[in-house]
């Protein structure tokens, strides 16, 4: 089991920067796939970046160009950097890992689920 557990979330004004963090109970493996949700009231948890076994990353086309997705070297901790943050940006933010080997574009569409889920941050950005 990995417990997941995410920080950095809070409020910013539109075309501000946020950093969120989400640290692992234990070392993910190099087989695991990482990746970054969101979810607003009402609206289907959508993916929005992910890194697969291969380290081949994938983004939602809304957020291309704005937002990274990194893990550290102790693969303990899962980073999503957002720059030019905008008010559709705000919603209930996940960091998720999965052990099947699926591929990053398999997991930002979540054909097959994910293993493991944080228990979400909130990110609102006014305008």
């Amino acid at each position: 089991q990995v417990q997941l557990l995410e920080s950095g979330g809070g409020s910013v004004q539109a075309g501000g920067s946020l950093r969120l963090s989400c640290t692992a109970s234990r070392n993910l493996h190099t087989s695991y796939t990482i990746a970054w949700f969101r979810q607003t009231p009402g609206k289907e948890r959508e993916g929005v970046a992910a890194i697969d076994s291969d380290g081949t990353s994938r983004y939602a086309d809304s957020v291309k160009g704005r937002f990274t997705i990194s893990q550290d070297n102790s693969k303990k901790t899962l980073f999503l950097e957002m720059s030019n943050l905008q008010p559709e940006d705000t919603a209930m933010y996940y960091c998720a890992a999965d052990t099947r080997g699926l591929t990053a574009s398999q997991t930002l569409r979540l054909d097959f689920g994910m293993n493991y889920w944080g228990k979400g941050i909130q990110v609102t950005i006014s305008s």
